[in-house]
Formats: C-alpha cells, sequence, structure tokens
C-alpha cells in the first residue's frame, strides 16, 4: 500500500444538527461535506484513503462509492475510530494522515504542507494547528520554553493559564503508522465519557522520548469543523467567499460579490461579467468575455462559450450554449444545445419536460427566436431559421434551416433558398 495513506472520520451522530442523516451527509452549496473533506485529501496528493463511518453508515456508504469504509460499531472515540481503521492498513510502515470528516473548508495546500512537515521533521506525529480569536471549546497546543508541542489540553482540562492560549488543536494529523499504533494500545478510556481519545497518543508519544512537531494553518476559516446548522452556513458564507475571490484574483469581474453565489468548483474565463443576484451552480463552466445576469441562476452541467450574453432573470440547465450567443431576459433553456452566434428572444421556454423524460432541443447556429415563443422537445431549429415572436413549435416538429415559422402551433410562413444567408 503507497503511503501516506489517509483515515477520514466519520463516525459522529452530529446530534447537535437535530437530525436523523449523519452529520457528513449535510450539504454545503449542495454538495455534502465530505465531498470537500475528500476532495482535499485527494488534491493533497494521498489517492489511499479509510473513511470510518459510525451512524448511518450505509447511507455514508451510497454517498461515496469506491471510497473503503471501515464501520466503528460503538462510538468510542477518536481514538477507537483509528484503532477501527487498523484492520484495513494491514502492511502499512509509513506515514499515516488523520483528518476529520466534519472539516470541509481544509485545503490541500494545507495537508501538502502538514505531511512535508512531517517527512522532514522525523516527527512520530506532526500536529496541525491554528491561532483564533476565542479558543473556547478547543484543545489547547502547550508549547514548553523552546516552543516544541508539550501536550493538547482539552477545553475541561485547561489551567487558568491554559485557557488564554490561542493556538488550538484542528483534529487533523500526520503519524508514523507504528508510533501511531503502538500509542493507542496504550490510551486508556477517559473517566467520564468512557470513550479513548486520539489526543492522548500525543502524551504517550511525548513521554516515550518520540519528537513531536506541529504545522501551522495559517487562515483559521478553513479549520472550522461543522457541528450545527450554524456551522453550516458559516462554512458556506466562508466557501462562497473563497470562490469568488478565486475568480476576481484569475480575471472574473463580479459586480456584487455579496448578493451573488457562485458555488466551488465553477470555472469562469477572464473579462466576464458577473452581475448582482446571480446563482451559479457546480459543474458549470463559462468561457470568457460572457455578460451574466442580473438575476440570473445557472444550474448543473452547463457549459457557455464564450462572448455570450445571458440576460436578467434567464435559467439555464443541462444546457451547452456556443460562442455569441445571446440568451435574453425571463428566459428558461433545459437540455438544450445552441449553437454559435444564436439569438433567444426574451421569454422564450424549451418545453423539456413531458411528465416522463427530460427531452432535448437544439437551437443551429445562427438561429433567431422571437420574443415568448415555446419550443416543445424534442425539437431542432435548424440552421439560420426564424421562430416568430409567440409561436409555439410542438414536438418532433423539426424546423428545417433557413426556414420562418409563426403561430400557435407554428406553421411554416417562409423558406430561404439559401439558409446560410443572414436575416434581414
Amino acid at each position: 500500500m503507497k503511503e501516506p495513506v489517509a483515515i477520514i472520520l466519520a463516525a459522529g451522530r452530529g446530534t447537535r444538527m437535530k437530525s436523523e442523516m449523519p452529520k457528513v451527509l449535510h450539504k454545503i452549496w449542495n454538495k455534502p461535506i465530505i465531498d470537500y473533506v475528500l476532495a482535499s485529501v485527494r488534491n493533497a496528493g494521498v489517492s489511499e484513503i479509510i473513511l470510518v463511518a459510525g451512524h448511518g453508515s450505509a447511507l455514508l456508504k451510497e454517498a461515496v462509492p469506491g471510497v473503503k469504509i471501515v464501520v466503528q460499531k460503538e462510538l468510542r472515540g477518536s481514538g477507537d475510530a483509528v484503532s477501527t481503521a487498523r484492520k484495513a492498513l494491514k502492511n502499512l510502515s509509513g506515514d499515516i494522515v488523520v483528518v476529520c470528516g466534519d472539516t470541509p473548508l481544509i485545503r490541500p495546500e494545507t495537508i501538502n504542507g502538514l505531511i512535508a512537515k512531517h517527512k522532514s521533521s522525523g516527527a512520530a506525529v506532526t500536529i496541525l494547528t491554528t491561532k483564533v480569536i476565542d479558543p473556547t471549546g478547543y484543545g489547547r497546543i502547550v508549547r514548553d520554553d523552546n516552543g516544541k508541542v508539550k501536550a493538547i489540553v482539552e477545553q475541561e482540562k485547561t489551567s487558568l493559564y491554559e485557557e488564554v492560549i490561542n493556538e488550538i488543536n484542528v483534529g487533523t494529523y500526520c503519524f508514523r503508522a507504528a508510533d501511531l499504533f503502538a500509542a493507542l494500545e496504550a490510551v486508556k478510556p477517559d473517566n467520564k465519557k468512557k470513550e479513548f481519545f486520539l489526543t492522548d497518543t500525543v502524551d504517550i508519544l511525548k513521554n516515550n522520548g518520540k519528537p513531536i512537531e506541529s504545522y501551522l494553518a495559517k487562515d483559521p476559516g478553513e479549520t472550522i469543523g461543522i457541528n450545527t446548522r450554524k456551522d453550516l452556513a458559516e462554512a458556506a458564507a466562508i466557501l462562497k467567499t473563497r470562490t469568488a475571490g478565486e475568480l476576481m484574483a484569475n480575471g472574473v469581474t463580479i459586480e456584487d460579490p455579496l448578493s451573488t453565489v457562485i458555488y466551488p468548483g465553477v470555472k469562469i474565463g477572464r473579462d466576464s461579467i458577473i452581475h448582482s443576484n446571480t446563482v451559479i451552480e457546480g459543474d458549470v463552466e463559462i468561457g470568457s468575455g460572457c455578460s451574466i445576469g442580473p438575476f440570473t441562476r445557472i444550474r448543473p452541467h452547463v457549459r457557455i462559450g464564450n462572448d455570450v450574453e445571458v440576460g436578467n432573470f434567464v435559467e439555464i440547465n443541462r444546457t451547452r450554449v456556443g460562442d455569441r450567443t445571446k440568451i435574453k431576459h425571463h428566459t428558461y433553456l433545459g437540455d438544450a444545445i445552441v449553437g454559435n452566434n444564436v439569438n433567444i428572444g426574451a421569454g422564450t421556454i424549451t418545453a423539456n419536460y413531458d411528465g416522463k423524460s427530460k427531452n432535448r432541443t437544439v437551437i443551429e447556429d445562427g438561429a433567431f427566436v422571437g420574443v415568448g415563443a415555446v419550443l416543445i422537445a424534442p425539437i431542432k431549429v435548424g440552421r439560420r431559421a426564424v421562430v416568430g415572436a409567440g409561436s409555439v413549435v410542438p414536438k418532433n416538429h423539426d424546423v428545417a434551416g433557413g426556414t420562418t415559422v409563426l403561430g400557435v402551433p407554428a406553421r411554416v410562413y417562409r423558406k430561404r433558398k439559401d439558409p446560410n444567408r443572414r436575416h434581414k
């Protein structure tokens, strides 16, 4: 088995979420918490992952296919959770990264930095820490006179001196496997909760003369753990700001970041402008030089070319749009393929759902769809065809290239001999 290996702890009930759903399956911008953690670990170059499940393990297995899952039958603390994963790591002699499954904001760069510090220092364990304004509720990092980690002291055990320490334990570690499992065998259950705490391994390793190191996460926002619905909202706000910042740094204008929501992973080209009150969901790619919004919603599985205009109160879903196309106001495009240099008039609707299945609309290059047109899928509007304002094109009644159709239902009004000629 290649190293390092990651163990992701995702067994908690999340009782403060007031939900029957496993905590890590609650969504931020339509993606489960655990998906963010898995993506960060993988993007840090860690491919071997063991996920420790507990409450709702069947749902978790369904949500993350392809991930190796072990089940902690009794929730007896983080130390027991890591011990549960040991059986799946029989031949491992290298390093193990332990990450909490409820920390969706942790960056791959931070995990990489932790691993690099661990390898270069030769430590038995390297602890991820950060500094916060209010450390209440977190384990404090206590250091000796030389600045080395002396202990992790949990909130309920802090002295008056330790209580004001603002460097906290994030709950992410990189261990040497042999040292980790040897220390776990010496961990004793907590007197009150009867749980085995992973943090106790630090004291054990320290007392055995093993070197302890730490790596500081400079941005405390990425170390937030999700325990309540409020935490969920705060994480969403941080992700929203982070995503907008990255896009603006890469040449995208976001007119009003406060009113605009762009999901993580959205790709937008340079010199595109996103106007206020626009929502762009996941799995969306927008080219360069586009103008989107205001009050536009772009849903998943959308690809938009270059120099495209999308007006206000437009919704686009599962659609591909070519270059230099204009999609005007109060329009819905779903399950459509739209070519280059197409004009979609205000109020156009692609009626893609017939009550049983979603059907496709194809609008070829240079077509002109007038205001208030309804295209009932499946339908194809040919190259440089014209659909008159207010017309309804029935399903399976394709509009041939160069043809003008009008009416309800739409009928052929005129057909040019050369469909490649521009509209007059």
